[in-house]
């Protein structure tokens, strides 16, 4: 599916740019799983997914061609990369730099767009998880969690989250993996569940459909858990 963007660049015709929930999204996915190029020029977006990379292809740059890349364990993953100055500059003026997993902080995000940027960030470097809690008969925990290498990132999610979406999260966790050290910010049941709708709030956004599923199974299988409105896609 192609996602029309409503956004101009401002380039040789000098036309703005203008955001969308599309365009937020793709912020979202670029602050999490991209990068820009130290040659101030370059856009790089890389995911193992490639759903996601050819949403983010058809939204951002529908020529780019969407190539294969190693990993450090050897692993593929898919890339989109493709040169636009303006928009790099548009990206920087935002908070967003080369190098930046450490030192990612606040966004000029529109509160009006933040749910859509929150979705390209779950999407990108979210993950959610779900058992049944032996302390407690029929009892099912879930969680859906954002990691980053940067906690002044994580922390102003977690401010963003309580001021627009009202939910509250315990203290951003760290963890070592591999000898690097990375943060995460975690939302338990009925916090969860509030952020799950509120990020996928109307139909026809983009989104990776695994992490959307596996989030409705979770609802599904919770006993206590009101009816989620919506289908698998």
């Amino acid at each position: 599916m192609v996602y029309y963007i409503r956004m101009r660049y401002k380039t040789a015709n000098h036309k703005p740019i203008v955001w969308s929930p599309e365009f937020s999204y793709c912020i979202g996915l670029i602050a999490t799983d991209g990068c820009l190029s130290s040659d101030n020029r370059h856009i790089d977006f890389t995911s193992k997914d490639y759903e996601l990379a050819e949403i983010f292809r058809n939204i951002i740059k529908p020529s780019a061609i969407i190539g294969k890349k190693r990993n450090g364990q050897g692993a593929f993953a898919y890339r989109v990369q493709f040169s636009d100055v303006s928009l790099y500059d548009f990206l920087l003026k935002l908070g967003l730099t080369p190098r930046k997993s450490k030192t990612l902080g606040r966004l000029l995000v529109p509160d009006e767009f933040y749910a859509d940027f929150l979705r390209g960030c779950w999407d990108g470097d979210g993950s959610s998880n779900g058992y049944w809690d032996r302390r407690w008969r029929s009892s099912f925990m879930y969680y859906m969690s954002l990691a980053s290498a940067s906690t002044a990132f994580l922390e102003w999610i977690r401010y963003k989250n309580t001021e627009l979406i009202e939910i509250s999260a315990p203290a951003i966790k760290e963890y070592l993996k591999n000898d690097r050290t990375y943060y995460v910010l975690s939302y338990a049941k009925k916090d969860s569940r509030k952020l799950f709708e509120f990020i996928y709030y109307a139909e026809g956004l983009p989104f990776l459909k695994r992490k959307h599923n596996k989030m409705l199974k979770f609802f599904m299988t919770d006993p206590a858990s009101a009816r989620v409105s919506g289908e698998i896609r």
